[in-house]
């Protein structure tokens, strides 16, 4: 047969082995799945295409043995003609870029030098006007200190001309109105005005607060004074004004006739505080003339809990306050809270109008172990303060159970005679409520003390136990002796 009859006849297609076709569906499923995972579309993007049909011909090459060599030759052309082709686009790009860079070179620098001409214009401008002020703030300074020297010659009752000082307008209709003849007073009193806020103005808070300290009826003492040192914040390398206000105003207390107020007292104890300065409330508090307040005392205990190194000193300034004020509880806590036990009674004992409310109050406040001993004994031979059962019952119905427990742990020690002395000495708590006492210590294991309560009040005289069951009459009804 003739080639030529040969072609005349189809050509069957070669028959693919199960491996080759399931190697190749493989290959097909991964194609799609790869690129609908990185969203390419027909045109796709070129290198997530290329990394993908990269790693299909590695794999055929691999699955391929027979055609291993040739195809990895193949690939390996392709490869370098892709990473030129790439490596030609980064420098494209960056000319591209540098170009556009040298292109707008020009006009940028035109922009600079006009900026240039245009601050060095606005400079000498305001070099020039720096100078008009300075010029017209040192006249107004010769001006003033001439003046200082001619109101000293008229008003000689000042020791220190460079510091006079303004006052309230209110005050001055004030004066006005008692007394129409002091005109001439008010307007002194208004040019002091007019002299601190010039000082207030230009920044010389120290002088100013000199003015402030010395000024005339104390017409600078007072709120607005301080709400304008206030407005002055701090000023780095200079010290706090505000604090330099109250060390002046402070510091001069005892030339004064009458004490600073306590608003003032507070705001000044308050200042010194949030700077830190607790040596200086400890001097105005011990040594300067001062109008106190609880609210005074109260802030300088709430810096010393939150300062526990000199909480010490604060409760001791506290004290001296709160003593002033004739604030008794406060002081009485003051020195329990320092652990002085032995002053604490000494006071409670001074004073006549302390009741056990006050008492249960300061064993919430200060839940001293110690304190409460010496409330619910005998001090210097007076019964105590506090009865046991009482303070046990409190301390338990206000969450103080630890404080409770190791007082039962104490008297349980001493045994039945120690609990027979407390119940025959104490004329105020009822059966009823050394029943209630044992059910205490009954349900926190304390059960010998419980059983030691009960035989007591069962051996008192006229003492009927009532059955739980029976609710028409009180569990116990009679009141202990």
């Amino acid at each position: 047969m003739s080639v030529q009859g040969i072609n005349k006849h189809t050509i069957i297609p070669p028959i693919i082995s199960r491996c080759d076709k399931e190697f190749l569906e493989s290959m097909q499923r991964y194609i799609i799945t790869e690129t609908k995972r990185v969203g390419c579309n027909e045109e796709g993007p070129a290198d997530e295409y290329y990394i993908i049909y990269r790693n299909v011909f590695d794999k055929v090459i691999e699955y391929v043995t027979a055609y291993k060599s040739i195809l990895t030759s193949i690939k390996k052309e392709y490869d370098a003609i892709i990473d030129t082709i790439k490596r030609d686009q980064r420098i494209a790009f960056y000319l591209h870029g540098r170009l556009k860079v040298f292109a707008a070179e020009p006009t940028t620098f035109v922009y600079h030098r006009k900026r240039i001409i245009q601050l060095e214009a606005k400079m000498k401008v305001i070099e020039n006007n720096s100078s008009n002020i300075q010029l017209q703030i040192d006249k107004i300074k010769q001006l003033r200190a001439e003046y200082d020297v001619e109101e000293l010659k008229h008003f000689p009752f000042f020791k220190d001309p460079s510091k006079p000082i303004p006052g309230n307008q209110s005050f001055i209709e004030e004066l006005l109105e008692d007394d129409p003849g002091k005109a001439n007073e008010a307007e002194i009193l208004l040019s002091y005005i007019e002299r601190f806020n010039e000082l207030i103005s230009l920044g010389e808070y120290e002088k100013a607060a000199c003015f402030a300290a010395k000024s005339p009826r104390g017409i600078l003492l007072n709120i607005g004074t301080v709400n304008k040192f206030k407005a002055a914040g701090k000023i780095r390398g200079n010290p706090f004004p505000l604090l330099s206000f109250f060390e002046a105003i402070f510091s001069t207390s005892h030339a004064n006739r009458r004490p600073i107020n306590a608003e003032l007292t507070l705001e000044g104890i308050k200042c010194g505080l949030s700077e830190k300065r607790l040596d200086l409330v400890i001097h105005w508090v011990t040594q300067e003339r001062l109008t106190f307040s609880e609210e005074a005392g109260d802030v300088i205990c709430d810096y010393g809990d939150q300062d526990t190194h000199n909480k010490a000193k604060c409760l001791a300034l506290a004290q001296i306050i709160y003593s002033k004020c004739n604030l008794f509880n406060k002081v009485i806590l003051c020195l329990c809270k320092q652990d002085q036990l032995h002053e604490a009674m000494e006071y409670i004992q001074q004073l006549k109008d302390f009741t056990s409310d006050d008492l249960m109050q300061l064993i919430k406040l200060c839940p001293h172990y110690g304190l409460i001993q010496c409330l619910t004994k005998e001090w210097n031979g007076k019964p105590p303060f506090l009865p046991f059962c009482l303070a046990i019952l409190y301390l338990f119905s206000i969450d103080m159970k630890k404080v409770g427990i190791k007082l039962l742990h104490e008297i349980n020690r001493g045994g039945k005679d120690a609990i027979e002395h407390l119940m025959v000495n104490d004329p105020f708590c009822s059966l009823e409520r050394w029943q209630e006492m044992a059910n205490i210590c009954s349900q926190n294991g304390f059960d010998r003390l419980c059983n030691d309560i009960m035989s007591i009040l069962r051996s008192q005289a006229g003492v009927i136990e009532i059955p739980e069951e029976d609710d028409t009459v009180n569990l116990m009804q009679h009141v202990f002796w």
